[in-house]
């Protein structure tokens, strides 16, 4: 089951990257994504998922399988960090990353309308979203904003890349970027961080 799972998950990354990486978003796109995730007519729900993948960098699998007791802490309320369990992350990676206070409220205000338990990301028939229909969803969302060479990846690429050029400030190193992103190795975290090309500028100008 779980082998099968990793199939169609892989099918799904093949599907989404065609060939390259997907790009990552500039601020202004984050925001228009958002916009976008407010219009539609499941507007909390949609906005948790573009945070999920933007603030958290959880791929389009992740989303779809993550479920409330994995963000709740002991009292039911939305806790300090997302819990990505081995049975829900790839290769059974799983880690712990902080709720972005952005990704905070929105959980809050989807849990109003969520009772229960079970999965976050829910279907209009009422269950789990499947991880195709999360990357259905962006994609639609990015063609709907005008902007092509993305996918449900580009968050996550966005987090990744973000949390890179971020994280000296933070008292951290690239090791720590690679346990948010549930890389196993830290090279396939450098291959998603995209290059600064400002901050290439500065540095040739030093030498």
């Amino acid at each position: 089951m779980q082998r099968s799972a990793e199939r169609l998950e892989l099918a799904f990354g093949l599907i989404e990257m065609a060939g390259k990486q997907a790009k990552i978003l500039s601020d202004q796109a984050a925001r228009d994504l958002l916009f976008f995730a407010g219009t539609t007519r499941h507007p909390d729900r949609n906005r948790v998922i573009v945070l999920l993948s933007l603030k958290a960098g959880l791929r389009a699998a992740e989303i779809a399988k993550l479920t409330w007791d994995m963000v709740e802490g002991a009292d039911g309320e939305i806790g300090a960090t997302i819990e990505v369990r081995d049975s829900v992350a790839k290769r059974r990676h799983g880690r712990r990353i902080p709720v972005q206070q952005d990704l905070r409220q929105a959980l809050i205000a989807l849990r109003k309308l969520s009772p229960g338990n079970g999965p976050i990301a829910r279907s209009e028939r009422g269950g789990p979203m499947t991880p195709l229909s999360i990357v259905v969803w962006f994609n639609r969302a990015f063609q709907a904003i005008g902007l092509s060479g993305c996918s449900s990846h580009s968050g996550r690429r966005t987090f990744i890349t973000r949390a890179a050029r971020l994280v000296h400030k933070a008292g951290g190193s690239l090791r720590d970027v690679q346990l948010l992103a549930g890389h196993r190795s830290i090279q396939t975290t450098e291959r998603y961080i995209d290059g600064d090309s400002d901050a290439q500028r500065r540095l040739v100008s030093l030498i």
